[in-house]
């Protein structure tokens, strides 16, 4: 029994207990309280650096002492690499540009082709527009391609800056399948051309216009002016090519027309 005294809590200690937890909450209530009623201030942004900081931050920067070789390095590769697309680019306008008849093709890559047309010779020359319906674009190829004609155009689509717009319209001409897409796509063989000097010096202004001219329509336009050969006769209307041929023999060009007639007449 003595053992079990010992044991049981002194007197007054359960209240003392009790009343210090009491005095703990009081003081955690009043901290609390006080916590909500204490003003928060509204948050401010740093001040910006005046005039004088901002210049002698940008005065350490420019301070700084850079790897004179590593510049070097960096602008030499800059320089490699747009010589190379300056070259690529030149390299494949001039590709377009010769097979638009804008520039004159290299004499090497030409090495064993066909001999030019005799200055005896006439070629006809249809001046169409891009404005005109790809059918009848494409039907007039093929009449040309008989007849051993060339395609001439005043301009391009989208101006002589844009070679794209009119290397997609003359494929879309001379494909022989309309429904083929893609470069193994088999081409008409007819010579298409931007000639403007062509259309100035035959005073063309409307659209189809047949001419026969003398020697080799496909030269390049910039080396030529309104002096070179050009056609006796021009003849407008939209008719197949027979018919325009037909018409320019009447006009008393039948010699000129002969050999274009008989390729026709061939078919």
């Amino acid at each position: 029994m003595a053992g079990l005294a010992q044991d049981r809590p002194a007197p007054g200690a359960k209240a003392k207990v009790q009343a210090e937890g009491d005095a703990a909450m009081e003081r955690m209530k009043r901290a609390v309280s006080a916590a909500k009623q204490a003003p928060v201030p509204d948050p401010t942004l740093p001040a910006p650096p005046d005039d004088a900081a901002k210049r002698r931050a940008f005065q350490g920067l420019r301070g700084q002492k850079a790897d004179p070789a590593l510049a070097k390095r960096a602008e030499a590769d800059v320089a490699k690499a747009r010589a190379a697309i300056a070259a690529e680019r030149e390299t494949a306008s001039r590709r377009i540009a010769q097979a638009l008849g804008l520039d004159a093709p290299d004499a090497r890559a030409l090495a064993g082709a066909a001999p030019p047309p005799a200055p005896s010779s006439w070629v006809p020359v249809l001046m169409v527009s891009s404005s005109m319906p790809i059918a009848v674009l494409r039907t007039y190829a093929a009449q040309l391609e008989l007849a051993g004609g060339v395609l001439a155009f005043r301009g391009m689509p989208g101006g002589l800056t844009k070679v794209g717009p009119m290397a997609k319209l003359a494929a879309q001409v001379l494909r022989i399948d309309p429904g083929c897409d893609g470069p193994a796509c088999a081409m008409r063989n007819v010579q298409v051309i931007v000639d403007p000097i062509l259309f100035r010096q035959h005073g063309v202004a409307r659209v189809p216009a047949l001419a026969m001219i003398p020697g080799d329509p496909t030269q390049p336009y910039c080396e030529r002016d309104d002096a070179s050969p050009h056609s006796t006769h021009v003849v407008y209307g939209d008719s197949a090519l027979s018919g325009l041929l037909e018409e320019y023999a009447r006009l008393g060009g039948t010699k000129e027309v002969r050999d274009a007639q008989a390729r026709l007449a061939r078919r």
